[in-house]
Formats: structure tokens, sequence, C-alpha cells
């Protein structure tokens, strides 16, 4: 069933990018973005940013807060690891392995969709060791595992970990709603097999902005300290959304398919974009410009918001924002 008010802000999303190749417009990006206050009211938006939206992997911090009310523990890269769309580097692998061990699980428990790394260099060399898509290389696996020790830890049955009605997923919508001050409007199956749970725009800003400003000792304050401390477990050596995390001070940050980016700064301001068609390239260019016009300088901020076109292999262009 279609929610008219997603497809409303969607289709009616303002130009937030220009694809520009030697000077001409080559292509345009809509898209929403919003930025909240530590109060976590808008202080701006673009287009509609009160519209229902699945956040996809940028729901994993929220989703780690979970975790921890069910009595999960993890020490601070693993955590990490839990909130991650990670590149399947070796690192993210080990990670996993512990993670699951841990809570005597192993990676045949995994109920994630198959798949090989997200990284291409760590993708190139899973296939030339002669393996093929699994559970473990799948990026979605840190917060898999994570989900397993949390039902472990609380006593719930780990085979059904999935559904929508487990207690563990139950646990995740309420955590999910009260962060973003908002109740979860749909839930759908991610592109792992999980639940992914509906907010808005601003409610995923918002939710953003308390994980970042929360108290060290809190569950909150807990993830936001592993993502900070080890950013690359988050993400990966060669993405941006650990260069974001290293570039802002007291960032946390978590990228997501369809072009959801969402980051939230220790003075709990919080800031989130969707590009509306859902291509990446956008994604980073957009929030980096947002980041920008609320005062945010950070050095290498400059690196990440840049997106060149190519020509000949050549860079001749570049994804520009617009209007924000």
């Amino acid at each position: 069933m279609l929610r008219v008010s997603s497809v409303q802000a969607l289709s009616g999303a303002p130009v937030v990018a220009h694809v520009v190749r030697n000077g001409f417009v080559e292509s345009v990006h809509h898209g929403c973005a919003v930025v909240t206050d530590p109060d976590g009211s808008v202080v701006r938006e673009v287009g509609d940013a009160g519209a229902a939206c699945f956040p996809r992997s940028s729901n994993k911090p929220l989703q780690a807060v979970a975790m921890l009310k069910a009595g999960l523990q993890l020490n601070a890269p693993l955590l990490a690891l839990a909130s991650a769309s990670h590149s399947g580097e070796a690192f993210h692998l080990d990670g996993v392995r512990q993670i699951l061990a841990e809570s005597d699980f192993t990676p045949d428990d995994l109920q994630n969709t198959p798949d090989l790394p997200y990284d291409v260099q760590a993708r190139d060399a899973w296939l030339a060791a002669g393996h093929g898509p699994t559970s473990l290389t799948q990026n979605c696996s840190g917060k898999h595992a994570g989900m397993l020790g949390a039902c472990r830890a609380a006593g719930w049955d780990p085979a059904t970990y999935l559904d929508p009605q487990h207690p563990l997923q139950q646990s995740m919508e309420q955590t999910i709603s009260e962060l973003a001050g908002e109740q979860v409007s749909a839930t759908a199956t991610d592109g792992c097999g999980a639940p992914v749970m509906a907010i808005s725009l601003t409610g995923l800003a918002r939710a953003f902005g308390r994980v970042a400003a929360a108290p060290e000792r809190t569950h909150e304050g807990r993830v936001a300290g592993a993502i900070r401390a080890h950013p690359d477990y988050l993400g990966g050596t060669r993405r941006d959304v650990t260069a974001l995390i290293r570039a802002v001070p007291g960032a946390v940050a978590k990228d997501g398919a369809e072009a959801v980016y969402a980051v939230g700064l220790p003075d709990g301001r919080g800031f989130a974009v969707k590009i509306a068609d859902g291509t990446q390239r956008a994604r980073q260019v957009v929030m980096v410009a947002l980041l920008r016009a609320a005062g945010i300088d950070a050095a290498g901020l400059d690196e990440i918001g840049t997106v060149p076109v190519l020509g000949h292999g050549e860079p001749v262009g570049a994804v520009l924002p617009i209007g924000i």
C-alpha cells in the first residue's frame, strides 16, 4: 500500500544537487534535508522532512541502543560494529566472529542475506580466495550478530529474531520511537532481512542529536562513544561516513541505503538527508553542504563533500549542492 505523504514528499522534493560535466548541467537530484536543535525542534528544512521514510541502515545506531537495553555487553569496537554497515574488511569479519562467539553463536546462526563484501578491494580478495557470498561478509552481519547476542542476554528465542513481533524487534521499535520523538509509522523488510522501521527525516535527525548529546554512561552515550572512537568499524577504511566522523569533532553519523544520511553533534543538533531517487552520489555532497550551512567548518569536509564527474578517467566536473 502506498503512503501518500511519502510519495508526495519525494515526488515534490526540490532540487538539491546538480551533476555538472564540463560546465553543463547533465542531471539533477531532488531531495529533502533537515536540521534540528538540541530541543528537537526544526531550525532548517528543505522539502518535506516531516513525511515518513525508511532510514534503512541509518537506523542501526538506534537499534544498537535497544540491544544494550536488552543486556548485550560489547567492548567499544564491537559495539561500533553492531551499529555498522561494514565494508567486509578482515578486521570487520574477525569482529563479527568475536561478537558471535561471546554469546556462543557461530556464523551459521546469522540469518541476514548472503552477499559479498561491500568494499571493492575486500570483495576482490574474498573472491580471489575462492569464496562466494556469505552472511558473514554481508555488510549488516555486525548488526545481526549483535541482535543474536541481545537475544541471548535477554533470554529471548534467537531462532526467530527477525520476526517483527519478536521481543527484540518490539524493543527496537520502542527505542526508535522514543529517540525520534514520534511513533514508528511503518515496518518493512530491509535488504538484509531484518525489519526496517519508518520515521520522518525530522525524527531521524532528532534521534541522532539525542544519541550524540547523551551522557557517557547511558546506553545512547555508549553507542555514541563507540562510534566516535572506532569509526572504521562503523564503515571502513575507505568510506565517507568514517571520514566524516573523524573530521567533525564529536560527530555520530550513519549512512543508509536509498541515499539516506544522518549526523548528530555533541551539542544535540541533528542533521538528516534523503535523496529522492535513492542515488548515493549526491548524499554526502548535500550532507556536507548542510553541515557547512550550520556553521560546521571542520578540516576534511571539502574532500568528503567532493564527488567528481569523470570524463575519459579524469575529473571534468562534479556533483554540486543546490539550495542548501
